[in-house]
């Protein structure tokens, strides 16, 4: 899914959405870099890999481009709970059929049902308001790499709340993502002002 902000840039820049700068294609770079250590995908085995797992990543990718095009472009028509409320109806129906009818019994069931509440609330509902509102005032490419912080604050919860560690190259992977998205933050910033 990580790599989004590639088909995002490829997108922007070829419809001519947004100007093609070295600074954009060095971010972009970066935080691919930077991904790739996070998430030590360096150290996986060929074995580990197949084809449909690629395929699957790749569409993922896509499909989170697709996402930030689709409430880019939604976000100045709608307030964003009404985006938010359309998109979940829309994703509620196509997991309908794949989804297992007695789990969801048990998990609406369960003493847990709060967590569950609480994770949808503040996990998808506010941290997408907050990304709507967001996506209003910055465009696609910008939005795909700052949302890159994601798997960064992912990491962090990580360490805090499970007591997990991170290796060397996940640290720096973690700098070279918070570096880019902060130069192409205030890069962007400084862009729009002089428009």
């Amino acid at each position: 899914m990580y790599c989004a902000p590639v088909f995002v840039y490829l997108v922007s820049f070829s419809l001519k959405l947004e100007r093609s700068t070295p600074l954009k294609w060095a971010a972009i770079t970066v935080v691919m870099l930077g991904i790739v250590l996070l998430t030590q995908i360096y150290d996986i085995g060929p074995g580990s890999v197949s084809a449909i797992g690629v395929g699957a990543g790749l569409l993922a990718g896509l499909s989170y481009a697709i996402f930030i095009f689709g409430f880019k472009y939604a976000a100045p028509h709608g307030s964003p709970q009404a985006i938010l409320s359309i998109a979940f109806a829309v994703l509620a129906i196509v997991l309908v059929w794949p989804a297992d009818g007695g789990q969801t019994v048990t998990a609406l069931g369960s003493p847990d049902w709060p967590l569950f509440v609480g994770l949808g609330v503040l996990g998808a509902g506010l941290s997408f308001v907050l990304y709507i509102i967001g996506l209003k005032h910055t465009a696609p490419a910008v939005a795909s790499i700052v949302a890159m912080v994601e798997p960064v604050t992912a990491s962090l919860f990580g360490i805090a709340a499970l007591n997990e560690n991170l290796a060397g190259p996940q640290i720096v992977g973690m700098g070279l993502i918070l570096i880019a998205v902060t130069a192409l933050t205030v890069y962007s910033s400084s862009e729009n002002k002089e428009q």
